[in-house]
């Protein structure tokens, strides 16, 4: 029986291989851009012109942007509240933020501030989950048990044609550190985002193996697809997971987007004149963002773009704990990177006439502790003194964040709700996930009051429970 056990489990390893090397050569060496299922065709409603559909950026703060240093000043609060940085005015009556978001201020008739989000999701995986997929339990997971939105959304509307994926991440939110925090779950596969990734601010970026120009190589690419098509038997006995089901589905899809002339040319950012790349910021943040501008013009529906990495100072994200980064230098520091590249965006929206179309969403899994708390550093960095060296921070805090709405044909120069004079929780219009959700829905054209789709085991699942769409946000003044 042991020997039965061994030879099984050698099986299954020499299948997960093989799988393995089909997958990074099967399709010319795709693997960093998760080919299998990505192309799924585009959504749905074929009666609309391809200008009239919707479609949604997501600018992810990944760790918990601090409201109080951004859209939630709380300028009366006392100093252990506090921090050092003022409000500053802005163009709409009303409205003040954080002093280190000048360009904002510059433009804030062009966009509308959420307060008052609110959910129970402490830990980051926990909170990503309600934020992103609309679960309400507040246990971290090692993965999702729910789809993303963005998935929902690319599921839903994937009946239209284009050599373009219809949801694209770049530099995609997928994980923080061990936990999977976004993903397709029961959609499977082809829900999910064709994900860029690396610094497109750099000379030498390019995203590999899209439209490919040698006739050779195209060939190369259709003698590989047509290998693939003759290994039925293999490809049944690979066939643990679904992905070389996906990849059966959406196979034409993806020799289209290796070979098109015109997916070259949505990536491509060296065809930007100097001074929109300057405009944006010459930057991985602010090239970000263009990117992102780039591919909704070019037709897709299904952005997002996570704000990490180096600009983040030491530990590469949001997450501002004490041990992690001294807070008010790290805000310092990113602030002006984050303030030049997301203002360029909500602009460009707006400069081209995308506005009503296109909907921004700058948002991250929660705020921060609005009581400074004081820690020992683990280490020397980008905003983060040297180890041993007592700094302030400000920790998770799922009781009260906020998030900017821009484009999408919404009622902008708005703040919406209030926190207390701490920032601590919502004393009025507190807002839920699943209303973020219902937003997000309604400007896509999705029913999210009465859409179900199946989960793994068959069971109809609301894709929006209990939510309503944010109704300040709805139509123009």
């Amino acid at each position: 029986m042991q020997n039965q056990s061994s030879e099984q489990s050698s099986k299954l390893q020499k299948h997960a291989a093989a799988r393995r090397q089909f997958l990074k050569f099967g399709l010319g060496g795709f693997g960093s851009l998760s080919l299998p299922g990505l192309y799924q065709l585009q959504a749905a409603n074929a009666t609309k012109k391809a200008k009239e559909r919707t479609a949604v950026i997501l600018v992810w703060c990944r760790g918990g942007i601090s409201h109080l240093e951004t859209y939630d000043p709380k300028p009366e609060a006392a100093a252990e509240y506090k921090g050092p940085f003022s409000p500053i005015a802005t163009k709409s009556e009303g409205m003040f933020l954080g002093e280190l978001l000048p360009r904002h201020a510059q433009i804030s008739d062009k966009f509308s501030i959420l307060r008052s989000i609110t959910h129970t999701g402490g830990g980051h995986p926990a909170g990503s989950l309600q934020v992103l997929g609309g679960d309400k339990d507040r246990i971290d997971k090692q993965k999702p048990k729910l789809p993303d939105f963005m998935s929902v959304a690319n599921y839903l509307r994937r009946e239209k044609e284009s050599v373009l994926p219809n949801y694209i991440g770049v530099n995609a939110i997928t994980n923080y550190d061990s936990f999977q925090i976004a993903g397709p779950t029961y959609l499977g596969p082809g829900a999910g985002p064709f994900q860029i990734q690396g610094d497109p601010s750099k000379p030498d970026f390019k995203v590999p193996n899209i439209g490919l120009s040698d006739i050779q190589e195209t060939r190369q690419i259709t003698r590989r697809i047509s290998l693939r098509q003759k290994l039925d038997h293999l490809r049944r006995d690979l066939d643990l997971e679904g992905e070389m089901r996906a990849m059966d589905e959406f196979e034409s899809q993806a020799s289209s987007l290796l070979t098109s002339k015109q997916s070259a040319e949505a990536f491509d950012l060296t065809r930007e004149p100097q001074n929109v790349r300057d405009r944006y910021g010459m930057h991985q943040w602010g090239q970000q963002c263009l990117m992102a501008r780039r591919l909704v013009e070019a037709g897709v529906e299904i952005i997002t773009t996570e704000l990490s990495g180096p600009l983040c100072g030491r530990v590469g994200n949001w997450d501002d704990h004490a041990v992690n980064h001294h807070v008010f230098d790290a805000l310092k520091y990113r602030a002006p990177y984050f303030d030049q590249a997301v203002t360029a965006l909500i602009e460009d929206i707006y400069d081209r006439g995308l506005n009503e179309r296109v909907l921004v969403v700058v948002a991250g899994e929660f705020g921060r502790t609005p009581k400074i708390s004081y820690a020992k550093s683990t280490g020397a960095g980008i905003a983060s003194g040297s180890a041993g060296t007592r700094q302030p921070g400000r920790d998770h805090w799922p009781r009260a964040a906020s998030m900017l709405f821009a484009g999408g044909g919404i009622r902008t120069g708005q703040v919406i709700g209030a926190t207390d004079p701490k920032g601590e929780g919502p004393v009025e219009r507190a807002v839920t996930p699943q209303d973020f959700l219902a937003t997000i829905y309604a400007h896509l054209g999705i029913d999210y009051a009465n859409t179900f789709l199946p989960d793994f085991t068959g069971r109809p699942t609301p894709i929006v429970a209990q939510g309503h769409a944010i109704s300040e946000l709805a139509g123009r003044a």
